[in-house]
C-alpha cells in the first residue's frame, strides 16, 4: 500500500501546488479505490492531507510574493459557516451516493477548468491585457464607493467553497482562484499562492467541525500521503513559474475526466 501512498501524493501535491487547486479533489477517489478507505474516512482524511500540503505549499509562493495573506485569511474565514454545514451534511448522506456526487463535481470541475483554459488562449490570441488589470475593483478609489457585485461573487464563493471542502473533503481551489481573481483584482500568480491559504483555512475549520464523528483513520496512510503531497506542492510552486499552466490544466482535465467517470461507474453499480 504504502508503495501506492507516495507516487499518488506526490501528483496530488505537484498539482495543488502549481496550479492552486484542483489536485485535491483527486485525493478522496485515491484514497477508497487505491488505497482501501471507506468513503467517510477518506474525505476526513482528505481534509488533513489537504489542508497541512497545501499551508506548507504556500510558503514559497509567499517567498516569491504570491501570498496576500490578510485576504486569504478573510476569504477562509467567510467559508467557516459553509465547512460546518457541509461537515454535517455529509453524515446523513449514504456513502456510495456521496461518490456518485463527488464524480459529479469532478465533471464540473473538468468543465470549468477547461471553460478557464479556453477563455485564456482567446485573450492571449487577442493581445488583451490579464482579466484582474479589467475587471473592476470590490472597493472604488471614489470614497464609500462599494461593488456590490464583486462584493457578492466573494461572499457566495467563499461559502460555496467552504460548503464543498465540509461535505466532500476537497480543497476548492477550482473555485477560489478565478474568485480572487475578479472579486479581489489579483494576478492569477498572485491568486494561485492565495488559494493556498483559503485552502488550509477551509480544511481546518472542516476538519474541527467533523470532531465527534464516528470516523476511524489510517493515520499511517494518511501521514505518508500527507508527506508526499507536501513534496509534491513545494516542487509544484515551481513550477507555476517554469511551466505553462495551459499544459498543465489540460492534463489533469483530462485525468480528472477519467477519474470521475470510473469513479461514477463504481459507486452507481455498487448502488444497483
Amino acid at each position: 500500500m504504502l508503495a501506492l501512498t507516495l507516487p499518488i501524493g506526490l501528483v496530488v501535491g505537484i498539482t495543488l501546488g502549481a496550479l492552486g487547486g484542483g489536485g485535491s479533489i483527486l485525493t478522496v477517489p485515491a484514497l477508497v479505490y487505491l488505497l482501501g478507505l471507506d468513503p467517510r474516512s477518506a474525505t476526513t482524511g482528505s481534509l488533513i492531507i489537504v489542508g497541512v500540503s497545501s499551508l506548507i505549499g504556500a510558503l514559497p509562493h509567499w517567498r516569491a510574493g504570491r501570498v496576500r495573506l490578510a485576504q486569504g485569511v478573510v476569504f477562509g474565514g467567510l467559508g467557516v459557516g459553509g465547512a460546518f454545514l457541509g461537515s454535517l451534511l455529509s453524515t446523513s448522506v449514504p456513502q456510495q451516493v456521496l461518490l456518485v456526487a463527488f464524480a459529479g463535481l469532478m465533471l464540473v470541475v473538468a468543465g470549468l477548468m477547461t471553460r478557464r483554459r479556453r477563455s485564456a488562449a482567446r485573450k492571449d490570441a487577442a493581445g488583451e491585457a490579464d482579466v484582474a488589470a479589467t475587471v473592476a475593483p470590490m472597493v472604488s478609489l471614489r470614497p464609500l464607493r462599494v461593488d456590490v457585485r464583486a462584493v457578492g461573487v466573494l461572499l457566495l464563493t467563499a461559502t460555496a467553497v467552504g460548503l464543498l471542502t465540509g461535505f466532500f473533503g476537497v480543497g476548492g481551489g477550482f473555485a477560489v482562484v478565478p474568485a480572487l481573481v475578479l472579486a479581489m483584482r489579483m494576478p492569477m500568480p498572485v491568486a494561485v499562492g492565495t488559494s493556498l491559504v483559503v485552502i488550509s483555512v477551509n480544511s481546518a475549520s472542516a476538519l474541527v467541525s467533523r470532531l465527534g464523528q464516528d470516523v476511524t483513520l489510517d493515520w499511517r496512510v494518511i501521514g505518508s500521503f500527507t508527506a508526499a503531497a507536501i513534496v509534491g506542492s513545494l516542487i509544484g510552486s515551481r513550477i507555476t513559474a517554469r511551466v505553462s499552466p495551459a499544459r498543465l490544466s489540460l492534463a489533469f482535465t483530462v485525468l480528472l475526466v477519467l477519474v470521475a467517470l470510473y469513479t461514477a461507474v463504481r459507486s452507481i453499480a455498487q448502488l444497483v
